[in-house]
Formats: C-alpha cells, structure tokens, sequence
C-alpha cells in the first residue's frame, strides 16, 4: 500500500496510549465519533471497557504498560494485525512528576522517564518497522508548551518534555524519506484529569521549600485553563493534512510565553556573545 492510497482512505487506524483519562480519553472518542477505528490502550482494561461498549468493532481495547517493553512489542503487533494498519500511531501516555531538584529522588526520576521517555520510545521503536513496510503512517507525541518553557517543582517534568521534543525532532527526519510523519502536540493548560493522583507523584517534600510551594500551586491554580473537548478538530487538521507541521501548539497562551521565552535566550547569548567567541580559539 502507498502513502497515497492512504491517504485516500476515509477511515483512519489509531494506535493510542493512555486512553483512559485527560486527552487520551478525549481523542480516542473523537476518532471513533468520526467514524475512524482506534486501537485503545490502557493500563487497566476495565478503565476503557465502555469504549468496546459504545463502539463495538470499531475499536480494539488492550491493556498496555508502556514501561513493558515486551509487551509493548506485543500490543502493537496485535494492533496491527488486527486492523491491518496503522495510519496513526499517538503516544499520549505520561505523568508529572511534583517535587524540587533537591527533593525528588533517583528512583522516582527514573520511574518517571520510563513512562515519559522510553515508553513512548518502545512505542515507536515497535512500529517503525510496520510504519516502513507499509510505506506510510504518521507518529503524534503529546508533549506540552513545558517543552520549550520551565517551570519549578516540576523541573523533571519539564525536562522529560525537553527530551521528548528533541527524540521527535530527530525522528522526524530519520523517518521522512520512508513516507513517515511526525508531529509534536505541545498543549497548555487544560481542564483535564492531568492534576489527578492517577497522573501526578509527589516527591517527598522538604520544609525549606514549603511556603515557595504553597506560592507556586496559588500561582498555578489561578491558570485560565482550555477545554480538553475543543481539541479534537485540531488534532484532525493536522492527521488529514498531506503536510503536518513537526509542532503545533494548543491553546492560545503558549506562543506568546515560548516567544518570550526565546527573545530573552536570544538577548543573553547576544549579551555574552563577544566571550562565547573567545572560546572558539584560533582556528587558522
């Protein structure tokens, strides 16, 4: 099959992680609502179980850890076989981990980045193979504005999304002359269940950082918050275009906090320009 005879089907095969809650949840209904089929995938079955309810065979629910490297290889196989495609494969699983750089330990870091990093890594890796034989497919990643921008106590977080933008940057043009797109979903806030004990782990905390953790959840709790429900139209402009884009944001506060985010990147390496080119050393 080639990338235009896919391009030319009306009906659309998803493989999504996390589905169970918060955007996972949102577009996996959404897709079937359009009348696309969806390979659900959830940590615990009975969390997706009124998806095969509501949608019968048009959707696929299977269990999946993605930390489980094994069983990632597995699902996907079994994803594939099952429809006989995947045009969209959209790695939405993760969680935030909350805690200073002092306070959080190695352990949960690690136990983070197996579900931020290389869980969608395994993913990826399990049908790149599928992706290439059938000369065509397109691999979404939810990332977040977080992936340009930082914020405290969840400095991990953010730099589980830092890692996530540049593993997609750099799989976007590996993957390109094999028919393969890639894009990058970087929402802002949103009212989903992201805030959830499901979706966050605190770290153990510290009383020096008590009273500038209380500031920063005032803080954060006064955020306008989107519509997790008025993303979808979004999400399928950029799966039915010939041409995604690598990024696109949601939401309207992220461009104008990642532009300036950047102009004031840009004024300090301009500051210290003249020393950075000291230490490039006499190169004739």
């Amino acid at each position: 099959m080639t990338q235009q005879n896919n391009q030319s089907d009306t009906n659309k095969v998803w493989f999504i992680t996390g589905s169970s809650r918060g955007f996972g949840r949102v577009w996996t209904e959404a897709a079937l609502k359009r009348g696309d089929k969806v390979v659900a995938t959830a940590r615990q079955l009975s969390s997706i179980a009124d998806f095969k309810e509501k949608y019968g065979e048009n959707v696929l629910t299977l269990e999946l850890d993605v930390t489980n490297a094994e069983q990632v290889k597995s699902v996907v196989a079994q994803a594939h076989a099952h429809f006989g495609k995947l045009d969209i494969v959209l790695n939405n699983a993760g969680y935030s981990l909350v805690g200073t750089i002092e306070e959080s330990s190695a352990s949960d870091i690690k136990a983070m980045y197996d579900t931020n990093i290389f869980g969608p890594i395994s993913v990826i890796q399990a049908a790149l193979p599928l992706l290439r034989k059938q000369g065509y497919g397109h691999i979404l990643g939810t990332s977040s504005n977080l992936g340009h921008v930082t914020l405290p106590v969840i400095g991990y977080y953010c730099s589980s999304k830092w890692a996530f933008e540049a593993i997609h940057e750099s799989l976007a043009l590996e993957v390109k002359a094999f028919g393969i797109k890639v894009t990058i979903i970087e929402p802002g806030a949103y009212a989903t269940e992201f805030g959830s004990p499901e979706s966050l782990k605190f770290a153990s905390g510290l009383d020096v950082y008590q009273d500038f953790k209380t500031q920063f959840f005032g803080t954060l709790g006064e955020l306008e918050r989107g519509d997790p429900n008025a993303t979808p139209d979004a999400i399928f402009k950029i799966v039915d275009s010939e041409n995604p884009p690598l990024r696109i944001n949601l939401g309207s506060h992220n461009l104008p906090w990642v532009r300036s985010a950047y102009a004031e990147r840009l004024a300090s390496w301009e500051e210290w320009d003249a020393v950075s080119l000291t230490a490039q050393g006499n190169t004739k």
